[in-house]
Order: structure tokens, then sequence, then C-alpha cells
């Protein structure tokens, strides 16, 4: 199953904003009229570091009027006893919307997310925000990007006016397991964001079964970012040729919970590489919660 944009989303989440900001760019908005200010909201996070953990490194140096936003509680549903739907679970309406809000999130307001390593909290955050018909960007190059900028950082928590955004689903395309498949029979693409080692059943340390779903290419989403900030455009579909891949193809992603795969559609949506991809959310960990779908490695 699919989903497809809803009649009462907006057809372009991003509306206004591009999907990628610099350091300059942001701080442009952020001097703006207040009116017109994006929320910013700092997702800092680390694979099992633990919410305290990320909290942590938040309160010890951020973007002046970031609020922290909680990857594990506020962008996924609890994790299932049966593995279905993956170690990071697309999350319900009810449960972004209540953290956008305490994260003071306007009705036809803009958000701006980045973190403190390289983008991963940052896109799924944009990702999800964007299929709720959220207008969404990521600082480009994150926190160490405004620290090379050389703009403000400030400590400790910032409290938020509660704000009053409501969401609507289907701003982006949403894949189940049978989704992905329904999308290799129709001829699409389908890429694997994690690390090659992963994507070839070698060195497996997460997920209890290695390898990857047949049909599906490899472009790991940090190779995207060697220096921090994501490549241009060019570097962007060097890479997606390299793979294997071509840029006029309908494309589906995905990853071992949905976190690098969101990590991939921002680079290619950014860039405006290829048609905007799809976004297999339960990815590997939901894929191989059903032993009787088939796995490949090479």
């Amino acid at each position: 199953m699919s989903s497809s944009p809803s009649p009462h989303a907006p057809s372009d989440p991003s509306r206004g904003l591009g999907a990628l900001l610099s350091p300059a760019e942001l701080q442009a908005l952020l001097v703006g009229p207040e009116q017109e200010r994006p929320t910013l909201v700092d997702v800092r996070w680390v694979l099992g570091a633990g919410t305290e953990a990320n909290r942590a490194a938040y309160l010890e140096g951020h973007v002046p009027r970031a609020v922290f936003l909680d990857l594990e509680t506020a962008l996924s549903d609890p994790v299932r006893e049966d593995g279905q739907g993956g170690r990071h679970p697309m999350p319900s309406r009810e449960r972004v919307q209540s953290a956008l809000r305490a994260a003071g999130v306007r009705q036809d307001g803009a958000v701006v997310f980045y973190d403190g390593g390289r983008s991963l909290g940052a896109a799924r955050a944009w990702w999800v925000a964007s299929y709720y018909g959220v207008q969404a960007a990521v600082l480009d190059g994150g926190l160490a990007a405004w620290r090379s900028a050389g703009l403000p950082e400030v400590e400790g928590e910032v409290e938020a006016e509660e704000g009053d955004i409501e969401l609507v689903t289907g701003g982006r395309e949403l894949l189940d397991a049978a989704g992905v498949q329904a999308h290799l029979h129709a001829g699409g693409q389908l890429i694997d964001a994690r690390p090659a080692d992963r994507y070839r059943g070698q060195n497996e340390t997460i997920d209890p079964v290695a390898g990857h779903i047949p049909g599906a290419l490899s472009l790991p989403a940090l190779s995207l970012v060697p220096d921090g900030p994501f490549v241009d455009s060019e570097g962007l579909v060097q890479r997606l040729t390299e793979a294997g891949g071509a840029t006029d193809r309908p494309t589906a992603v995905y990853c071992g919970s949905g976190v690098q795969a969101a990590h991939l559609a921002l680079a290619l949506e950014a860039h405006g590489v290829g048609p905007r991809p799809a976004v297999y959310v339960g990815s590997w960990s939901d894929w191989i919660s059903d032993p009787s779908r088939p796995v490949a490695t090479d």
C-alpha cells in the first residue's frame, strides 16, 4: 500500500522555502519580521544514545531560539513486538502534531530543522513534517556549519510558545512493504541508503537479518555529506549514476529504519534529481519482520 497526496494537503509542503538552507540563508530568515521567521528545531540524535544524552548535547550549545525535539518519541511510534513497522515506525499524525505544537510550530508558518551531526535526525524530521503538510527545511551542514560561519550559539533550554499547527497527511509518498513490491513490479527503481557493507549483507550489527531487498540499488546516504554539507547536484547525479540508477525513473528509498532513507530523499528532492522519491519508512527492519519476504545478498 502507498499513500497518495491528500486532496486537503498542500501540493508542496516546502512552498516558499528551499529544502536545504545555508547558514547565511537561515540567519537572514531569523532576523526578518517576527511573523515571517521560521520556527527553529534542534533534532540532536545519535542512534542508541537515548533521549537524555541527546537532550544533554543540545543543552550544551545550540542555535539561538532552537527548541529540542526527540526523534525517538516525537518522530517515531512505539516499536511493536512483532517488528512490523520497523525500528522507527511512522509516527501518527497526533504524535507529530503534539510535538510540533510543543516546539512552537504555527499554522502556515515554516520550520527549519538541524542537528549536531550529518543531518540524519534533521532529515527524518523534515520528511515526517513534510508528509504531514508542514513547510519544512533543513540547515545544510547542521550545527557545525552554523559554527563555522561564526554565527551565535547559546546554552540551555528554550521554552517555546505553544504552536497551533494542524497537520494533514499526504504531503509526500509513504510506502509499506506491499507498496515497495508494487513499485518494483511497475518498473520503478529502489535505492538502499544504508552503508554499502550492510546492503551486501556484511557487518550487520543492528538488524537480525543481513542483506537487502531484491532489486534494490546501493547509494549510501552518508556518502552524500562527505564534509558536512550535502554534495551539489552534479555530485549527486554522479553517485546515483555510479550506483546504476537513473534520474528519470520513479524512485523509492529505504534504509534500516527510515532515517537514512529520509536523508537520501532530502538530497534528491533538494537538488531536483529525478521525480520526488517515495520513502519506505519501515525499511529493512520492517521488511524482515515477515520471514516470507525475499532477501538478497551480494
